[in-house]
């Protein structure tokens, strides 16, 4: 395992990332080559929870060797060295960067979201190809950055949407390019998952006094760049940050990468930005100051508008997400009711055009509505992916990842813009996307970026 390192030494490392990436990556690494019979030396960043099960993924590919592996959770990180015992251990992350060096090629990021720029903008500069877990970043801003990395560095990249490699997603992205339901009006987004409320959907707002953080569980590295907060257990780690503005997005960041893809890939939307974004959210969240500092609402319904496009055949649209007991109007749910469903699929895309529409069910396949019209359409067969291997293919020069960040980067942009329209409820907020602004809302346009805690500066100053 690897051992602790002068802390001055990690802020001054980081430091000089951060003048790096703000001079344009005039100091970055190039990645290293790889030569035609070698493996890709991989290293993993979380390895709890999916991190563990992106971990068995990057295993499998069978010129790739996991290296290294990091956690700030002992446990986790012990029981994926049961899985790769020659994996180097590393608790913090910087560690593993300043040691590994030219050792590594590509880094994958599956921590929570307030963590995700730091580690892959440093990953980058360093000339590693990073695989980043949706939904790519905490802020707006951070995708942008994330974004403009991507290019100026030329490494893979690919966003964790691993459905977006499924069958079921590709054969929507293909019916939606060839145009099928004609000119696209509307687009239904939604995740209402049973369950989940109260499995992730944390009431808040945090208790008044928290505890030690347990032996296993380095607190002040999980915290990262988020203020400084006591810790307290079920409420955060594992798996239940997601509830916390300082830490996650809520559900549309979490769950909407999924949910978007096909729809944003298949109208072929690559940077396009939405013009407005208003979100309605429940009443007990809205009228709850203590919770509105401190955690997303249990349910919310965001709308964007869009300007014409290709597959709108020129004319404005709108995509809307609807989540928790806020769910798609009556006369959608009709729609898949009609088509044979009992009910209206939990997590699905509904995109509504002139000559039809399509539902697409998260993680299965899509269904073209009305069926009496669209009974005889040809599926199309789409061989096997698998969207780990994808990425590790492209480290090795063969091929294009299906998620990279110049392709998801704005999608993940438009979704959490989403979510500030959350913090700023009841407000048509009005957005800039070529100066990365909103408008018309002072208190929204703080939202798109946050300060970082002392020592956790992100190079994200665009």
């Amino acid at each position: 395992m690897g051992t602790n390192m002068n802390r001055r030494h990690f802020l001054s490392v980081t430091a000089a990332t951060a003048v790096g990436t703000l001079a344009g990556y005039a100091t970055g690494q190039q990645p290293r080559r790889i030569s035609p019979n070698g493996k890709v030396a991989h290293a993993c960043v979380g390895v709890g929870g999916m991190g563990y099960h992106d971990l068995t993924n990057y295993k499998s590919h069978a010129r790739t060797e996991i290296v290294a592996i990091c956690d700030v959770d002992k446990n986790h990180l012990n029981r994926a060295a049961e899985l790769v015992p020659d994996a180097r251990r590393y608790t913090d992350w910087r560690e593993m960067l300043a040691k590994e060096g030219d050792r590594i090629d590509s880094v994958s990021v599956a921590v929570p979201d307030h963590m995700h720029a730091l580690i892959a903008l440093s990953a980058m500069q360093a000339g590693k190809h990073v695989y980043c877990q949706k939904p790519l970043c905490h802020d707006v801003a951070e995708c942008r950055a994330l974004l403009e990395a991507a290019r100026r560095t030329g490494v893979v990249t690919q966003l964790g949407t691993q459905h977006a490699s499924g069958a079921g997603d590709r054969i929507g992205v293909h019916w939606l390019r060839e145009g099928v339901i004609g000119a696209v009006k509307r687009v239904i987004l939604c995740s209402n998952r049973p369950g989940a409320i109260d499995d992730y959907r944390l009431l808040g707002p945090r208790p008044a006094k928290g505890e030690s953080a347990p032996e296993h569980l380095a607190w002040d590295l999980w915290l990262g760049t988020a203020p400084e907060r006591e810790y307290a257990p079920k409420i955060y780690h594992p798996a239940k940050w997601r509830a916390w503005q300082d830490f996650g997005t809520g559900w549309s960041g979490d769950i909407g990468c999924h949910i978007f893809d096909a729809v944003w890939k298949g109208m072929d939307l690559g940077a396009t930005a939405p013009l407005t974004v208003k979100a309605e959210v429940q009443a007990s969240w809205k009228g709850d100051r203590a919770r509105r500092a401190d955690v997303w609402p249990q349910s919310d319904h965001i709308t964007w508008t869009f300007p014409g496009c290709k597959a709108s055949d020129g004319k404005p649209y709108t995509m809307e997400w609807f989540d928790g007991l806020i769910f798609p109007p009556e006369d959608v749910q009709a729609m898949a009711r009609e088509a044979g469903f009992n009910e209206y699929p939990a997590e699905s895309a509904m995109v509504i055009g002139t000559e039809g529409a399509m539902l697409l069910p998260h993680t299965s396949g899509p269904v073209l509505l009305p069926k009496g019209k669209f009974g005889g359409h040809p599926k199309p067969k789409m061989p096997p992916r698998n969207h780990y291997h994808h990425f590790l293919d492209a480290v090795l020069g063969v091929g294009m990842c299906e998620s990279h960040f110049q392709q998801t980067g704005p999608m993940a942009e438009t979704i959490l813009l989403g979510t500030v329209a959350i913090r700023v409820p009841d407000t048509e907020l009005a957005w800039d996307a070529r100066q990365l602004r909103i408008t018309n809302s002072e208190a929204a346009d703080r939202l798109l970026r946050r300060t970082y805690r002392k020592g956790w500066e992100a190079p994200v100053s665009i």
